[in-house]
C-alpha cells in the first residue's frame, strides 16, 4: 500500500480516488473547489489539502485528472504546484487527456527535480471510472511505469506502456479518432432505420452480433433511440479532445478528414445547446435536419 495524492475530483477523478482508498492506499485529495474535496473525504476517509503542493507532500505517487493543458500546468508547476511538494524518487501519473507537447514539457520539468512522470490518459468514461474498469494508455520510462502500474491497477482493467513520454497521449488520440467515426456511423445507421420504418432495437439485436458490432453500438444505441443524452462523455470534452487530435495531425502530417468533419458535427450539437450532452447526441443533429 502506498501514500498517494489525487488531484482533480471531477466525474472521473472522484471515483478513481475512491478506488485507491478502497484498496487500502493512504489518499490525500485536492480539488480546485474545496467542497468537492470535503465531500470525498466524508465518503472515503483520507485527507483533503488546500493546494497541490500540500497534497503531494510526503506522497509516493501523485495522480492527476484535471481539464486541459493549462490545468495540468497549474497543478504541476509553481510554488503551489505538485512538483514543489514532491521529493526526488516519487512518481507523478497524469490521467488527463492533454497534448503530447504539454506532457513532454511536464515530463522534463519533473525530471529536473528527480521526479518520475507517466502520461496515462484513460478510456471507459464515467461508468468505467465508477466500476474500476478503465483502460489506461501510458507513456514514459519503463522502470517508472513499472512502479506506478500496481497503483493504477486500483481502477484499471487494462494498463499498458506504449512508449516514451507522450505515447500514452498519442494513443488516446487514436482512441478518440476511432470513436468519432463510430458514433457518427451509428447515428446515421439508426437515423436511417427510423426513416425507413424499422425497429431500431431489433436492428441492433441482429447486426450487433455481426461485423458492424462495437462497444459504441451496444452501449449507445438505447440513448440514441430514446433521445436521452443527460449522461456520459460530454460533447464539450470530445471537441477538446478532437481539437488536440487535429492539431497533432497538422504537426505530424496525418490526414484526418472524417475526424475533422465529425468535429464540425459536434460543433452543430453545441449550437443546439448540447455542450454537456453525451457524445451519442450526434443523432439529434440528424433529427434536427429533418
Amino acid at each position: 500500500m502506498a501514500k498517494v495524492a489525487f488531484l482533480g475530483l471531477g466525474v472521473m477523478g472522484y471515483p478513481m480516488a475512491g478506488h485507491l482508498a478502497a484498496r487500502g492506499h493512504e489518499v490525500t485529495v485536492y480539488n480546485r473547489t474545496a467542497a468537492k474535496s470535503g465531500a470525498w473525504v466524508a465518503q472515503h476517509g483520507g485527507r483533503a489539502a488546500a493546494t497541490p503542493a500540500e497534497a503531494a507532500a510526503g506522497a509516493e505517487f501523485v495522480m492527476a485528472c484535471v481539464g486541459n493543458d493549462d490545468d495540468l500546468r497549474a497543478v504541476c508547476t509553481g510554488a503551489d504546484g505538485a512538483f514543489a511538494g514532491m521529493a526526488a524518487g516519487t512518481v507523478f501519473v497524469d490521467h488527463t487527456t492533454v497534448s503530447a507537447a504539454v506532457t513532454r514539457e511536464m515530463h522534463a520539468a519533473a525530471a529536473a527535480g528527480g521526479i518520475g512522470f507517466v502520461d496515462a490518459p484513460v478510456s471507459g468514461g464515467q461508468a468505467g471510472a465508477e466500476n474500476g474498469q478503465l483502460v489506461v494508455m501510458c507513456g514514459g520510462e519503463e522502470a517508472i511505469y513499472a512502479r506506478a502500474e500496481p497503483v493504477i491497477a486500483s481502477y484499471a482493467k487494462a494498463c499498458r506502456l506504449l512508449g516514451a513520454s507522450g505515447a500514452g497521449q498519442l494513443t488516446k488520440m487514436v482512441n478518440q479518432i476511432c470513436i468519432a467515426g463510430l458514433v457518427q456511423g451509428l447515428a446515421e445507421g439508426l437515423h436511417f432505420a427510423e426513416k425507413a420504418g424499422l425497429d431500431g432495437r431489433a436492428v441492433v439485436e441482429v447486426i450487433g452480433g455481426g461485423a458492424a458490432g462495437s462497444w459504441q453500438m451496444m452501449n449507445r444505441y438505447e440513448p440514441m433511440i430514446e433521445d436521452r443524452f443527460d449522461f456520459g462523455f460530454a460533447v464539450d470534452w470530445m471537441r477538446k479532445d478532437l481539437g488536440i487530435c487535429l492539431a497533432t495531425a497538422n504537426e505530424t502530417g496525418a490526414s484526418l478528414p472524417v475526424t475533422a468533419l465529425v468535429d464540425q458535427f459536434y460543433k452543430d450539437v453545441q449550437k443546439l445547446g448540447g455542450g454537456r450532452w453525451d457524445t451519442s447526441s450526434l443523432i439529434r443533429r440528424l433529427r434536427a435536419m429533418g
